[in-house]
Formats: C-alpha cells, structure tokens, sequence
C-alpha cells in the first residue's frame, strides 16, 4: 500500500500542475472568450446524453429486485451511489484525466490505440513506411521511452496473439458504441414521452409507442439534410433542459425533504448495501445508467478543446444533474408510488408542459448526437482496414467531420424501431443500455492503462494504481449489468457480435488480399530487362495504377500488359492508404518517388490519410499528382542525395511533396479557368465518339465541375536537358489524358484450405466485397475514364 500511496503522488502533482496551467495559462482573454464560446456549443453535442438520464434512472434502479426495499433509507443510498458514481467517473477519471490523454486534439477509443501503435509496435496494418513515422502528427507526446515500460514493450510488440487481441477489444469498445447507437435513441425519446401517461388524459401504451415510433423515423429520415441548419437549437435545447431540472430538483429538495442532503456521506451506501444485500449489487445496473453518455467527453473533445468541455461540465452539467437527481430522491422518499414515474411526477403542475416539450427536445438532441458519433466511429473502423467501403456523405460545408452514412442509418432506424416495439419498456431497454455504456468505458480504462505506461512512461504502478481504482468501480457495475443479460441486457452482446464478425471477416480477408498482392510482385530485375519501352507499345497519355501496395509493382499490371500489350508514356503507381494519425496535413499527403530509373517514366505516388481524415472529391487530384510529380523530378535533379543511391533510381527513396511548395513554385506554369465536364485533355481529342460520350457524361452529371488546367514549361536556360524532357513528357502525357487502372479482383479460397477458411473467404469476405461500395466508387475516381483489370486471388 505504501509504493501504491508514494506512485499516486506523481498523479495528484501532475494533476494538480495541470489544472494550474488549465486555470493560468488559459485565462487571457481570447482564450476564455473562445473556451467560453466552445463550451457554449458542446453542451448541443456532448451533454444531450448524459443530461436526459434523470428520465429512467430510479425507474430502472427500483423496478425489479428492489421491489422490496422501496423506502426512504434504499432512496438514500441510491442518491448516494448516482453522487460518487458522477464524482468519481465522470468528473474525476474523464475530465481531470482521460482528456489529457488526447491524439493531436483527438478523443476515444481510437485516439489511445492511435497512440499506442505508434509509441509501441501494435498495429496489424500490413502497409505501414518508415515514412510515416515523419508526419508531423506522429511525433507526438514524448519521444523517450522509459526503462521500465521497455520490456513490456518487448513482450507485448514480440506476441503477435497479443497485439490482435489488443485491437479485437478496440473493436469490441467500437461495437458496443454502435450500439449505443441504437438504444439511445430508443431509451431517450419512449422516457420522454411516456409523461403523457402521467397526465389527466392519460394515452395508452400503444398510442405512447406509436408517437415514440414517429418520433424516431422522423429523426433518421432528417439525418440525410444533415443536422447543421438546426444545430444552432442544439445547446439552448440542453442548456434550458440542464437549468429547468436543476429548479425542479432544487424546489423538491427543499420542499420534500431537506435532510437528504446527509446522503452526501458515503455512509449510506454502505446502509444501501446492508439492507438490501444481492438485490441491491444487481440493482446496481439501473444507477449506472446515470453515467451513460460520459464517454461522449472524450469521444467528441476533437470538436472542442479540454478546457472547454472541464469547463461545461464542472460548472453547469455537474452540479444540475447532482441537484436534480437530489430533488428527485427527496420526492420519492415521501411519494414512494410515483417511483415508476418519479421524474414527471416530481414536476410541478404549473411547469408540466413546458418541461416535457424541453424534455423531448433534449432526448432527439441527446439521440442525435449518439447517432453521428456511430458514423465517424464506422468511418474510424474503415480507415483501419476493419469495415467494409461505405458511402460518407458530407452534410455540411462548414463544420468538418459532420457525416452521413446511408446503409449505416437506414440500419440503425430499423434496429432501433425493432427495439423499442419489441421491448416497449425503458427498463429493459436500460439493462442493454447499460451493458453497452459500461463495457467502453472499462475498454477505455484498459487502453488508458496502457497510455499511462508506453505514452505518458510513467510508471507501472501509476498504471496499475489507475487500473485498480477505476477498473474496480467499473468492473463492479459490469458485473450487475451482466447479470441482466436475460432482462434485456443481451441486445448490445448480439449485436456487436454481429458487427464483430463482419469486422473480423473483412479485415481478415482484406490482409489475405494484401498478403497475396505483396507475395505475388513483378519483379524489376524482370522490368528493366525489358527495357524503357517494357516491349510494349507506349501511348500517349498518363495511367495511373491504383494498388494497395505501398513498395513494388502489383501483380495487375503485369497481367495487364499481357493480355493487351500497350501502356501510356507515364505510368504512376498510386497507393491510397490510412496512417495511425488522426489527420495528415494536406502539405504532408503526398509521397512521391521513381519505380525505374528515368527513361522508363515510371513513379509511385502515395497517398495518406489519417483515421479521421475525409476523402473529398474536389475534382483537382490529376492536376495535383502532375504538379507533385514535376516538383519531385526538379527535387531529385537539384539534390544529389535523391540520385546518388543506385536503389533509389530503382525503386526506392521517396519525398514528401508539400502543396504549398506546388502553389509556389515555377517548376509549371498553369493557366486555368472553371468549367463544367472534364479537362482539356479530352477536348484536344479528335475522337467524336469520345465527344459524345463526354457529353453524355456531363448531361448525366451535370454538378460537376473540374478545373480545366494548361501545364505549360517556363523558360528555364540553366535547366538540365534530361529533366527538360522528362517535364516535357509529363505535360504531353496530361495534355493526351489520364486513365485510371483498377483491379477487378475475385478472391477465393485455396482448394488446400480449411473449411472454415473457405467459409469466411469465399462466402462471408465475397458477400461483403459484392454488397459495398466498389474502390472506385470510394475513391472518386471517373467512370468514364476508368480501366478495371479482373483478377482472381486465390488465398
């Protein structure tokens, strides 16, 4: 105890420094100014979960087991456990804590892991450089690492059983958010409505269900217009619900029974655990729903700042939801009928009304912002190679990151509507709430344990201090929480067990896939012995190959090139990849780097992305790839060490090609102007078919619009000849155009293999690849000058 005492030390100091350089540092005046403005909006975003739980809690905690102990002193002790499960989880472990653990400004599960695999060698991405380590999101936190930590490093980074069990319950923590996304919803907008049937003219169970039904349809049909035109509601919406609940519960305090402000003591949670023994531990699944929603501090602090989602909090959310939940207890230990209906019961008449149109308001907020987290955290699952291509629609111009997923919505609304018609009751649809809300946040105490040890390189027991405190009290309300698993509590369990085997079928297909890309690689002893013409015919015109490789020469272009033995003047490898960043800087996206030396015109481009990152279809990504390529070919003639290395004329050393050197510099000059259909390489076709194809194309698509760009050489005398012809070929090949070459793979089992290999591969990995979205689609590339290659890959 004395080592765990002298180990929390450190904590308490670092703790206690930061919340000064939170309350020093940030206190000028532009930074409070804008904090203040931050925590204005975060309470329309973070808190609309969180602060509609009064709606269910003593219902879901009394209802069940403690049927029998419905009395003042039981009241007592549930107010006391919903105080220090407030003080302790939310307050103490996320805001005084877990949001220092933050990813470059990012929050949740997915920040941690980020920060892991790049503190320590965790990731099973197959595709990661040396050069991403160069990012300069990537160096961040401390780049020493301690002695302590470094063998368990050794054995965590050693065991690769380890490290995918690590990133299965990442997974896990994601699922189980999915499914907050479906009991949110449900749970919120049935609590809210259901204070119809306190009322004289009371509805009935099915016309409450039916509205709540409504309600809920309404509410993911209006996801596809996006949310920003009514966001502005958002935080009034729960900054009115947060002040009115705090009246109510201040009014019923004093008026009720004053004196239960002595549940403040810890004590009577130990009187709670005496009187009601076994009942009152599993009853313990209903007060832990008074937390549900707190992992939406950190899972959103990339929208807001630490400062200002401590500041909402500590001041207006904490103290509302502890004063409410006081005056709802008060009530109750003197009307101990109404506990089925405690909230609106305890509402006084004269305000009824106006609060429960608050009340539903702050539950379709609550709901819609669990409900656009699901998105991004499916769209985080897909960066890391673990969710199959899904269409992201971007619903607003203006505030990144806002996103909206079709399949995923349309699936969400029927799972929640089959929830809510086939429970009918908040209390059963709390048990799964619950199980869901809980299980991330002991994921999130498991990875941040972690963090403690490889990020911060604190020591181990620090971590395991932390570990003990937190992991305890959660693990202890997870325990109630499964054992309502037959009372309801089985819905989130099925249902990431379900995501979890779609997850683990694509990504085990997906590495399968990759594994047989990189194994199956043309040789380039076998391309330079035939040749800069590769003895093949060369067109005019750029292709560009896309492939998963990030090193080589894939397998499609050989099998292309042998069934139709004619290839364009310059040929670019392209490679769209995601890095365990959250964001890569336009500046840093690009790689550029030569295949074979420089009569064979070959270069590999590659493209970065971080998990958070959105792909957005500017129509501008040739024009860009031209100008990259001309800034690399003019880097490697200026700077000796690109050409020195015999491998690097091969294919080997890459640069970073940063857009603001492009817009820079006079490497090509552009002329250019807006217009509706496709560049000017097409226009200097004489082709009339091809014409009235474009045309076609442009009646069919007539929003977009691309940029039409002339590359044209600057008058350079002291230009090297060789690099002069070489930018020269470049600006013909654009000005001829550009054609994107796919693979068009089948991948299919081996005969040799297992049965159930051949069941995930050739039906569970083959459904998902023919029912999601195709790479060219999630890569906007142009049908009209798309080129697939079929391919089948025998894994």
């Amino acid at each position: 105890m004395v080592g765990g005492r002298l180990g929390f030390v450190p904590i308490v100091l670092e703790v206690e420094q930061g919340i000064e350089s939170i309350i020093f540092g940030e206190l000028s005046w532009v930074n409070l100014s804008r904090n203040l403005v931050l925590a204005y909006q975060s309470f329309g975003v973070v808190y609309g979960d969180l602060s509609t739980s009064p709606l269910y809690v003593y219902k879901s905690t009394f209802i069940g087991k403690l049927q029998n102990h419905q009395n003042e002193e039981a009241i007592f002790g549930a107010f006391s456990l919903i105080f220090w499960t407030l003080t302790l989880v939310p307050l103490l472990k996320y805001v005084f804590i877990l949001l220092s653990a933050d990813d470059n400004g990012e929050g949740g599960t997915f920040a941690l892991y980020s920060l892991l695999c790049r503190h320590a060698r965790f990731s099973l991405l197959p595709n990661q450089q040396a050069a991403d380590e160069e990012l300069s999101a990537y160096k961040y936190g401390p780049s020493t690492q301690a002695v302590g930590s470094s063998s368990l490093k050794r054995f965590l980074e050693k065991h690769k059983r380890l490290r995918t069990a690590l990133l299965l319950v990442v997974l896990f923590g994601a699922c189980m958010v999915i499914g907050d996304g479906v009991l949110t919803p449900a749970i919120s907008v049935l609590s809210s409505v259901s204070g119809l049937q306190v009322t004289e003219d009371k509805l009935t169970d099915g016309e409450v269900l039916l509205l709540a039904c409504v309600i809920l349809v309404g509410l993911f049909a209006l996801q596809h217009f996006g949310t920003h035109r009514v966001a502005f509601i958002f935080a009034p919406v729960v900054i009115i619900w947060l002040l009115s609940i705090f009246c109510i519960g201040l009014y019923n305090t004093i008026h009720w029974n004053p004196k239960i402000v002595r549940a403040f003591s810890p004590y009577f949670i130990i009187k709670f655990f005496k009187e009601t023994g076994k009942e009152g531990w599993i009853s313990l699944g209903g007060i832990l729903l008074s937390i549900t929603g707190t992992e939406a501090m950190f899972a959103d602090l990339g929208h807001f700042t630490a400062f200002s989602i401590r500041l909402a909090f500590a001041f207006v959310v904490y103290p509302c939801l502890v004063v409410q939940y006081m005056g709802q207890a008060a009530f109750l230990s003197k009307n101990i009928p109404s506990i089925r209906s405690s909230f609106y019961d305890s509402i006084p008449d004269t305000v009824f009304w106006p609060v429960f149109i608050i009340a539903t308001l702050a539950a379709i907020v609550g709901s819609q912002a669990v409900i656009t987290a699901t998105f991004s955290i499916i769209k985080q699952c897909h960066a890391l190679g673990c969710f199959p291509r899904v269409k992201v629609v971007h619903t607003s111009r203006h505030i990144y990151g806002q996103i909206y997923i079709p399949e995923i919505n349309w699936i969400l609304m029927i799972l929640t509507l089959a929830i809510t018609i086939g429970f009918r009751d908040t209390t059963l649809i709390g048990n799964a709430y619950g199980l869901a809300c809980v299980t991330v946040m002991f994921i999130t105490t498991c990875l941040m344990t972690l963090v403690i040890v490889f990020v911060w390189q604190k020591s181990v027991l620090i971590a395991a201090l932390f570990l003990l405190v937190f992991g305890f009290i959660e693990g202890v309300y997870l325990t109630a929480a499964f054992m309502k698993v037959p009372q309801g509590g089985w819905v989130p369990i099925v249902l990431s067990c379900i995501f979890m085997g779609i997850m683990y079928v694509w990504h085990y297909g997906t590495c399968k896939k990759y594994n047989f890309d990189l194994h199956n690689k043309v040789s380039l002893k076998w391309l330079l012995g035939l040749g800069p013409s590769l003895g093949i015919v060369r067109v005019p015109g750029i292709g560009l190959i896309y492939s998963e490789l990030a090193t080589g020469v894939p397998a499609i272009f050989s099998h292309f090139v042998t069934n139709l033995p004619a290839f364009h003047n310059v040929l670019v490898f392209v490679c769209v990849k995601s890095v365990p960043v959250p964001y890569v800087s336009p500046e840093e996206r690009f790689l550029i780097g030569r295949v074979c030396p420089r009569p064979y015109r070959m270069y590999r481009c590659i493209v970065r992305y971080g998990y958070k990152d959105i792909q957005r279809d500017d129509g501008d990504f040739e024009n860009l790839l031209v100008q990259s390529i001309a800034e690399f070919i003019q880097m490697e003639a200026e700077e000796p060490q690109f050409s020195t290395s015999e491998s690097s004329s091969i294919d080997g050393r890459m640069a970073v090609i940063s857009t603001r050197t492009i817009q820079s510099s006079s490497t090509l000059m552009i002329t250019e102007q807006e217009g509706v259909g496709v560049s000017n390489s097409f226009q200097s076709s004489k082709s009339l078919g091809l014409h009235s194809l474009l045309s076609a194309y442009d009646d069919e698509n007539p929003l977009i619009r691309r940029r039409q760009v002339r590359f044209q050489l600057p008058q350079n005398p002291g230009m090297d000849p060789s690099v002069r012809e070489e930018l020269v070929d470049l600006v013909q090949a654009k000005e001829a155009g550009v054609a994107y070459i796919m693979g068009h793979s089948y991948v299919k089992a081996r005969r040799s293999s297992s049965f159930l290999k051949k069941l995930v591969i050739d039906m569970g990995y083959s459904f998902l690849r023919k029912n999601c979205r195709g790479p060219a689609v999630a890569l906007n590339i142009p049908h009209i000058s798309l080129i697939e290659v079929g391919m089948i890959y025998y894994v």
